[in-house]
């Protein structure tokens, strides 16, 4: 039978490759090698700070009001600022995180082998990715997982972010697929689904916790990858 869907497009960070995981653990070696401890109760306290504030600007960066360096910049100045700490070492913690973070491998549960399915299936793979092109490509490489796709789309290159209307047009064009045709696959709903959604293009909303508020309702909903070759088996 043919294929129900031409193109898959996949998300990368906390989709296939584990953001929180690898940057978490990034961030203890850099707090312990820059002594942090100086001047935060604990990782914990520190990673709080960060992590909130980091929230925050990607979704400012989002909306293009700040550029990808005030944002790294400010995600790495912000929690020193919060306990009085004098803001010297930020410069260099960010980008030794920026360099090392990339070289991390850890993949989301069962990522490798559903890929490995859906690629034996016939599926063209793609990334569509809102992250820095030469940090996304790193990652990919050092997880062994860049051989999978036939093109990597993202937000660098256009100079726009999911959900704008832009990106997956161009993903769209560049794949040579049609709406119809294609899949988006990823772990943010607004970026994710609703960004494919307002384009035609289906969506797959990868929620762990299964607990998300939505909406409305996506075409598909599932809580571990593995389920997603099950999901398109019955679309074919």
């Amino acid at each position: 039978m043919p294929l129900a869907y031409k193109t898959l497009f996949f998300d990368l960070d906390d989709t296939l490759w584990a953001f929180t995981e690898n940057a978490r653990d990034t961030l203890a070696q850099l707090y312990d090698r820059y002594g942090y401890g100086r001047w935060f109760r604990s990782f914990d306290h520190f990673y709080g700070l960060y992590r909130r504030r980091n929230l925050e600007l990607w979704d400012v960066y989002a909306k293009g009001d700040i550029t990808k360096e005030e944002l790294n910049r400010e995600r790495f100045s912000y929690p020193l600022r919060q306990v009085e700490a004098p803001l010297e070492p930020a410069a260099a913690f960010a980008t030794d995180f920026l360099a090392e973070v990339g070289t991390k491998t850890k993949l989301v549960p069962h990522a490798r082998e559903v890929l490995d399915c859906l690629r034996g299936r016939g599926y063209r793979l793609c990334i569509l990715s809102n992250g820095f092109e030469e940090l996304q490509c790193r990652k990919m490489r050092a997880a062994g997982i860049d051989g999978y796709f036939s093109h990597v789309v993202l937000s660098d290159h256009i100079g726009v972010l999911k959900p704008n209307k832009a990106i997956f047009h161009f993903a769209l064009s560049v794949t040579q697929t049609q709406p119809g045709e294609a899949l988006m696959i990823g772990d943010s709903w607004a970026s994710d689904v609703e960004g494919a959604a307002a384009v035609g293009i289906d969506q797959v909303f990868f929620d762990p916790t299964g607990q998300a508020p939505v909406p409305f309702r996506p075409t598909y909903r599932i809580a571990d990858l593995r389920e997603l070759p099950e999901t398109l088996l019955n679309e074919e």
